[in-house]
């Protein structure tokens, strides 16, 4: 049976798995579902149509799953959905989508986000992320796996973020970072390869090399970005080891999708 504090307030009809803990003073609404070995810390709410997996910590005065601060939000049953193995730290707001943006606001798992961070409507975070103290998604914002974001960073509507990026502290993001890049500043520009993070990924120093050429036709070259994607293309058939090749195409994949343009 879950482990519930007595001046915890916990819906009958919510779902608790029977190892979850459940803090004081904390509040689970009845459309919450809670998996397995999920430790929920004191005065956190947890509201609206939320299922949250396995093995999550969630620290003190968080409010998850509460209404889009959306003005066309009518009360609709939309959602928000946590995976697996997060740490989400004190203060934290993520909320609900909005039938507009598809109903579901997405948390990947293993990812490590610290306090004061928001997560808006409709946002999508991938898993094995670092979200530093008091990032600000906007709604629909969508965040790659294995990104990292520097605190009081704040992201516009529908930016995008690729995987294995990184965006320096106090950034303000108005257009779409590429993967395997680092972006900052005020509004924030492509300064380089994420080499450090790649590393540590275990990527080669040969794929390292490629991903900088490709910097390079898109950032350095002085070519539009249709062109830029057209000698992107070209790279790619060029390649003989699929090492190399998979990290080019999730590139072009990503700037194949029309949005705000990427960062400059």
């Amino acid at each position: 049976m879950a482990r519930i504090h007595p001046s915890a307030i916990v819906d009958p009809r919510a779902e608790l798995a029977d190892d979850v803990v459940v803090g004081p003073f904390t509040q689970v609404g009845p459309n919450v579902r809670i998996d397995a070995g999920t430790q929920v810390g004191s005065h956190v709410v947890l509201a609206g149509h939320t299922s949250i997996g396995r093995n999550n910590r969630l620290f003190p005065f968080s409010a998850l799953g509460t209404e889009p601060q959306d003005k066309k939000y009518r009360a609709e049953d939309t959602r928000l959905e946590i995976g697996d193995g997060n740490t989400i730290r004190e203060f934290c707001l993520f909320n609900t989508g909005t039938t507009q943006g598809g109903g579901v606001t997405r948390v990947g798992s293993n990812n490590w986000i610290m306090g004061y961070v928001h997560l808006a409507h409709d946002c999508v975070l991938g898993s094995n992320t670092i979200l530093a103290n008091a990032v600000q998604l906007a709604g629909h914002v969508e965040i790659g796996d294995w990104v990292v974001i520097g605190g009081k960073t704040g992201f516009h509507q529908f930016v995008r973020v690729g995987q294995h990026s990184m965006v320096g502290g106090g950034s303000i993001v108005l257009q779409d970072v590429p993967p395997y890049i680092m972006a900052n500043g005020h509004p924030a520009g492509a300064h380089g390869v994420h080499v450090e993070g790649l590393k540590r990924r275990n990527y080669s120093a040969e794929t390292i090399t490629v991903l900088k050429r490709a910097y390079r036709m898109i950032y350095r070259e002085n070519l539009p970005l249709a062109e830029a994607r057209e000698a992107l293309d070209g790279y790619i058939r060029e390649q003989t080891d699929e090492a190399h090749a998979a990290p080019l195409r999730a590139l072009a994949e990503f700037l194949a999708v029309p949005g705000r343009g990427i960062v400059r």
